[in-house]
């Protein structure tokens, strides 16, 4: 029977500058991240953070990518998923959605976003 356990960080605040368009850059925009990773635990029971994704580094992590500014959601998701593999080996899959709160889209009246999955291998 394989194990899995799921780390989950749900509705994070940010304001970045995230955008194709030059005044969004300039402006800034709020944004809400929900990001889960999953993995398989080395042993039977956790008992320490060692063994474990530790969500406050997981959620340090995800500001430190918010604040660099990219033209695309689509490009900032796959750029933090590379990011949490690269600090968290052990993770099998992971899954982060990242909605922009405020589109500049004239008379639009609700949020766009972004949802990307990865399997590592």
């Amino acid at each position: 029977m394989t194990k899995q356990v799921t780390i989950s960080l749900t509705r994070l605040r940010f304001f970045a500058h995230h955008g194709f368009y030059a005044e969004e850059r300039k402006i800034g925009n709020e944004f809400e991240v929900e990001i889960s990773v999953s993995y398989i635990p080395e042993d039977d029971m956790i008992t320490g953070l060692a063994a474990t994704i530790n969500y406050e580094q997981l959620y340090a992590l995800v500001k430190n990518q918010m604040e660099i500014p990219r033209p695309l959601m689509e490009t900032l998701a796959m750029e933090i998923a590379e990011a949490v593999h690269a600090s968290f080996s052990r993770v099998s899959t992971l899954e982060i959605s990242i909605t922009k709160l405020n589109a500049p889209i004239i008379q639009f009246n609700g949020h766009a976003g972004v949802r990307y999955y990865r399997e590592f291998k």
